[in-house]
């Protein structure tokens, strides 16, 4: 596998691809170093441009200016179950500025009474915010569990314009060095 660095206004992402398409990716930080780091393991360490990686960044330029993007690049969903990929795909279609639960991605997935299992899918996302765990939710719409924390998951939120539970907003970003929202 090879990586690359995407720099983007919301910090650097570090990409990893495999032959099958990106294989992981990370969220934003203010070093490149905190962004390799962040990457699963299991992809080798070997700086590559891979050939689609500046589609990726064009399109998360366009996600971090707050737009509505169609991730277009090919994933590679190898290392995942088939309960797993079916909820991570869900999660994939979930359109900006929306949110589904955890029970709702379960029963896509075929397993209606599985959400706790579908947020263990979740936690494992290799590529978040192409596929956008962060808009899924609790029950009552409680922002919980984030592997980028929940203070990125309502900056998230707010960037896509999500509404979030009146209990969840508070005035919790300020301060944290989110872009956009200090």
């Amino acid at each position: 596998m090879q990586y690359n660095m995407i720099d983007t206004r919301w910090g650097f992402m570090a990409a990893a691809w495999s032959d099958r398409g990106l294989w992981a990716i990370s969220f934003p930080y203010q070093t490149r170093e905190e962004a390799v780091a962040d990457l699963p393991p299991g992809w080798e360490n070997g700086h590559a441009l891979h050939e689609l990686s500046e589609a990726l960044r064009q399109e998360l330029n366009v996600y971090w200016q707050g737009f509505p993007v169609e991730f277009t690049l090919p994933i590679d969903w190898q290392g995942y179950t088939p309960f797993q990929k079916a909820v991570l795909m869900y999660t994939a279609s979930i359109p900006h500025g929306q949110t589904r639960t955890y029970r709702q991605a379960a029963a896509a997935a075929g397993s209606p009474q599985a959400a706790r299992a579908a947020g263990g899918a979740l936690h494992i996302n290799r590529t978040p915010i192409i596929v956008p765990c962060h808009r899924v939710v609790g029950s009552n719409g409680s922002l919980t569990g984030f592997g980028g924390g929940l203070d990125m998951k309502r900056a998230l939120l707010l960037l896509e314009s999500t509404q979030i539970p009146e209990a969840e907003s508070g005035n919790k970003l300020v301060g944290h060095g989110l872009p956009g929202y200090n």
